[in-house]
């Protein structure tokens, strides 16, 4: 599956059930812990996180190369750490009702 495919399918299934920060003009806030963990199910590889502003944001590493599905969240490119971390972690940033949500929306996007 291709990056773009899977940007364009997040859009569809990233809501303000996937995270309490979603909004029409900025539909990846709030989204990268949930992103991560879904993308990691779908994709393998590890989840990353980087520091910015004084809290965590997760994302993917597939194949050695990164692969932050939410970064269009910010303003800016994120200075990467690209500090290893843990599905646990990146739960912490979301809860299993917003997980469940976006695992049931991206498999109804992809069919998978």
């Amino acid at each position: 599956m291709e990056k773009k495919t899977i940007e364009k399918g997040l859009l569809e299934a990233w809501s303000i059930k996937s995270s309490s920060k979603w909004t029409a003009e900025n539909p990846a806030r709030g989204q990268c812990g949930v992103t991560a963990l879904v993308i990691h199910d779908h994709l393998g590889g590890e989840i990353a996180k980087t520091t910015i502003e004084g809290s965590w944001h997760f994302y993917n590493i597939i194949d050695g190369a990164r692969q932050d599905f939410t970064v269009s969240q910010f303003g800016s490119l994120p200075d990467y750490e690209d500090r290893p971390s843990t599905r646990d972690e990146a739960i912490a940033d979301t809860n299993e009702e917003q997980y469940k949500s976006l695992k049931e929306a991206f498999q109804r996007v992809f069919r998978t």
